[in-house]
């Protein structure tokens, strides 16, 4: 019988479904804390990507280093998918630590591209099913025409070697190409292949045909799942707009927002947490780590300043995280991950 896990607890296929079991006793207990009370950091990380969309790290090899940089939670919210949790569920169980499944959605708001990202405890279910079927054509119609317009350029079989690339078969992004770009001499590292063809405004920066937040948050809310604005300060936005936007995605049924995302200004992170307390959003806090090197690591972010919004392991749904010691939750159905 095949077993997965999640929330550091293993998952039994059975011919009535998915069932959550309980671990053994000594099993890794870590007790998260219901209040940011101090300007802080935790052992925790909601937003980090793998292999299974643009990251650099294996699902496994990402929990690994989770655990060896300390971490006692995580989630994988790769990029429109949730293919890589079922191997980061397996690794999570051996290392000790509690997962949260999840994804980062791909989402227009007022002409903007906007990330949500969705964690979703009872795993992969109803509307997010078809939901994330339709991020999957989007992206790969969208790399069609970025590749198409490389070969313009000057790469020629650009699908192909940004395929190669990647190494597997899941839909490409930017990142494949800029590697191809670097491999073939077109550019000399990552930063020149955004700067010259695929960043913000360039021939390769081809805008996809995204769902409307209030559509993808609609996805989240109804499969079981809590919507998360990500990064909100990285929008470029007025602190008017970006009100705007929070306003708009709770009421769509969002109701956390990453009130740290790697690092960033104290000042404005301290002025973020006003604008949730106002709005009565839970706090989220994630690296959005990507790959080795990179100014983001694992559980690498600014400090939590000390505030009244609750954290997002507050959130009814994420009971699991909030109130039971890793490894130790009762049987309930789950639906497969993948």
């Amino acid at each position: 019988m095949a077993s997965l896990f999640v929330f550091n607890t293993p998952i039994l296929n059975s011919p009535h479904g998915v069932m959550l079991m309980p671990l053994l006793p000594n099993a890794l207990a870590s007790v998260l804390p219901t209040a940011f009370d101090a300007d802080q950091r935790y052992s925790v990380d909601l937003h980090m990507h793998s292999t299974a969309s643009d990251g650099a790290l294996s699902p496994t090899d990402l929990v690994t280093l989770c655990a060896g940089r300390g971490l006692t939670h995580m989630a994988l919210t790769d990029h429109d998918t949730m293919e890589g949790v079922e191997e980061a569920s397996r690794a999570a169980q051996q290392a000790g630590l509690c997962l949260v499944p999840g994804c980062e959605l791909s989402t227009r708001w007022q002409g903007i591209n906007i990330h949500v990202v969705a964690l979703m405890p009872g795993g992969l279910q109803g509307p997010m099913i078809e939901g994330l079927e339709q991020q999957r054509e989007a992206r790969i119609k969208r790399a069609e025409v970025i590749a198409e317009r490389l070969e313009k350029m000057g790469l020629p079989n650009a699908l192909e070697k940004a395929r190669a690339q990647a190494g597997g078969d899941r839909p490409l992004g930017r990142p494949d190409f800029a590697r191809a770009l670097v491999a073939e001499g077109v550019v000399a590292d990552w930063a020149g292949a955004f700067k010259r063809y695929l960043g913000s405004g360039k021939k390769g920066d081809v805008k996809a045909h995204w769902p409307e937040i209030s559509e993808a948050v609609g996805w989240v809310v109804a499969s079981g799942g809590v919507a998360v604005l990500a990064h909100p300060l990285r929008y470029g936005l007025t602190r008017r707009k970006c009100g705007l936007l929070m306003d708009t995605f709770m009421e769509a049924g969002g109701q956390g927002v990453e009130l740290v995302s790697g690092q960033q200004n104290p000042d404005a992170t301290r002025d973020l947490a006003r604008q949730l307390v106002e709005r009565e959003l839970y706090a989220s806090l994630g690296s959005d780590f990507h790959f080795p090197g990179s100014h983001a690591a694992p559980g690498s972010m600014s400090p939590v300043p000390r505030t009244a919004a609750p954290p997002i392991w507050q959130h009814p749904r994420l009971a699991h995280l909030r109130d039971a010691p890793s490894g130790m939750l009762g049987a309930k159905p789950l639906n497969k991950l993948s």
